[in-house]
């Protein structure tokens, strides 16, 4: 078969192969349509339509459902021409009715699952899985990852929690160090303050901060970063109490380091007479409850049901049991005034926060008669960190606990508290707080869990005035979605939880606001490699 133009462009004539006959005989009138735009037609339709029909057929014989390439238009548009449809909904819902039906079946005990994506398709090719079968081998592959990353998060936790209770080698070294430092250098044991700046240690004039803490390194930072906010730092005087075995090197520390011109005095739980076990029962209670101690030293793991809790309750759990609750360093704020007596007015730090602002005006905040002032943790923009009520802290089906308390009040922070000892000195606070510390003994730690605020929320109840939350921003040690704007226009940030700055679990992007306050240069911490 052959095709004729003529050379007017004006007729198509198409012919047999012997040339005698003509099939067909086509003539073209020039007015309705040129001979040239007709030619183009042709040779277009002449490349084209082998194109189209070869790739329907691959269409129709690979089932390609999905191209992006131009070249795939024929992939697209063939199947529709033949009366194709897409059949990827029709699977969808096929594998989805497997699935369901095998959601109730039990799993074989002698089911063998693939380690990887990749050994379940060499499976799949070997053994020839039927839809269900193979079905079955995903969900058991499923329940079989989320059991292996739900037992890695609760060792994380472990971990964590092993490593928020210990002490890091840098720290332990600067500690020993220093001691060593006390007993052969009598600069390090000059008195502190000089003799005649001891009347300003009771002299109300002045600014007075009391921080209770085993921590040099910690210590160092509260004190820098204070003094260093001021804008008066010649009216600061630090009250550091700290125990027995760290006395030393606590002293040693701010003797050969002075923050002059502000006043730092060094005192050992040790020296203060009135710390008996007659005036503080805690003492007693925890030498002698073998409960306490088994409770915060022991194993954590043990009767913990993991498969009916979650990490976060977990987590929770685990930082209630940190072992810095029974230390008597951590119970001393419930006996500021008998151990100031002289003082009307103080602020309390902790030991995990950094002062990024002049806190003078806090001795200016009219409490309205009340014993504490406060920041509230149950409102502000962080859900996360602040929404604690008293529901999270106490166990409300004890009837003590729910004949006495309210769960929907709101709760606040320890860390940065004004404390007007004049007021506290009116009230039974310190009986209250140990009555019920008797009474959690008592009922083997069932009424509350955590540390030393459950019971200072019941005994300063009606006894605490809440200021502005700008003052103390909270979280920075256990949450690490910390706005950080707002860390940098607090007044003061505190690292509670267990990811303090000077741990390696510290976060990095929340650890350079502590760091900025640690003197790498000073020898004993470049020999101890405590690096920033």
């Amino acid at each position: 078969m052959q095709l004729h133009i003529s050379p007017s462009m004006r007729s198509i004539t198409i012919s047999s192969s012997n040339e005698f006959t003509d099939l067909m005989k086509i003539k073209l009138a020039a007015r309705h349509i040129s001979s040239r735009t007709l030619f183009h037609t042709i040779l277009i339709l002449a490349f084209l339509l082998p194109f189209v029909f070869i790739l329907t057929a691959l269409v129709t014989l690979e089932g390609v459902n999905k191209c992006s390439s131009i070249d795939c238009l024929g992939r697209r548009l063939g199947p529709r021409f033949l009366g194709r449809v897409d059949d990827s909904e029709r699977l969808a819902r096929d594998f989805y009715t497997i699935l369901n039906e095998v959601s109730t079946q039990e799993i074989p005990d002698g089911l063998k699952l693939p380690d990887s994506f990749n050994h379940l398709l060499s499976d799949m090719k070997n053994n020839h899985y039927d839809a269900k079968t193979f079905a079955l081998v995903i969900r058991a592959m499923m329940e079989k990852f989320e059991r292996d990353i739900r037992e890695s998060k609760f060792a994380e936790l472990m971990n964590k929690h092993f490593a928020a209770s210990s002490i890091p080698k840098g720290i332990h070294c600067l500690s020993l160090r220093l001691t060593d430092e006390y007993s052969s250098n009598a600069h390090a044991r000059r008195q502190l303050p000089s003799p005649e700046l001891l009347p300003v240690l009771s002299d109300n004039a002045f600014h007075h901060f009391i921080l209770a803490t085993d921590n040099i390194l910690a210590a160092s930072v509260v004190v820098s970063s204070a003094v260093q906010s001021s804008s008066k730092p010649e009216k600061i005087v630090f009250h550091i109490i700290t125990d027995k075995k760290t006395y030393a090197g606590m002293h040693s520390w701010f003797a050969l380091n002075s923050v002059s011109p502000a006043i730092v005095e060094v005192k050992g739980v040790h020296q203060f007479d009135w710390l008996t076990r007659e005036n503080v029962p805690v003492l007693e209670a925890v030498e002698s409850h073998n409960g306490v101690r088994n409770y915060y030293h022991g194993n954590h793991v043990a009767g913990a049901n993991l498969t009916e809790t979650t990490p976060r309750r977990f987590a929770s759990k685990l930082q209630s049991r940190s072992p810095k609750y029974i230390s008597l360093l951590n119970h001393l704020r419930i006996y500021i005034p008998e151990l100031f007596p002289n003082l009307d007015k103080v602020v309390f730090l902790d030991d995990d926060i950094v002062v990024q602002r002049d806190l003078a005006p806090l001795w200016d905040v009219d409490l309205g008669g009340k014993v504490n002032g406060a920041v509230e943790t149950c409102r502000g923009d962080d859900e996360w960190v602040m929404s604690k009520r008293l529901r999270n802290y106490f166990n409300f089906s004890h009837p003590l606990i729910a004949k006495h308390l309210d769960p929907e009040e709101c709760a606040w922070a320890y860390g940065m508290n004004v404390f007007d000892l004049q007021a506290w000195r009116k009230t039974d606070i310190r009986e209250t707080y140990h009555s019920w510390l008797r009474e959690n003994l008592k009922s083997n730690l069932t009424m509350w869990k955590l540390g030393t605020l459950p019971p200072a929320l019941i005994a300063f109840k009606g006894h605490v005035h809440i200021i502005d939350p700008s003052w103390h921003m909270l979280g920075l040690g256990y949450q690490n979605k910390t706005n950080i704007e707002n860390v940098r226009k607090a007044a003061v940030i505190h690292y509670n939880g267990q990811s303090k700055p000077w741990l390696e679990i510290g976060f990095e992007h929340l650890r350079p606001f502590w760091t900025k306050y640690v003197n790498y240069s000073n020898d004993f911490i470049k020999n101890c490699h405590i690096m920033e």
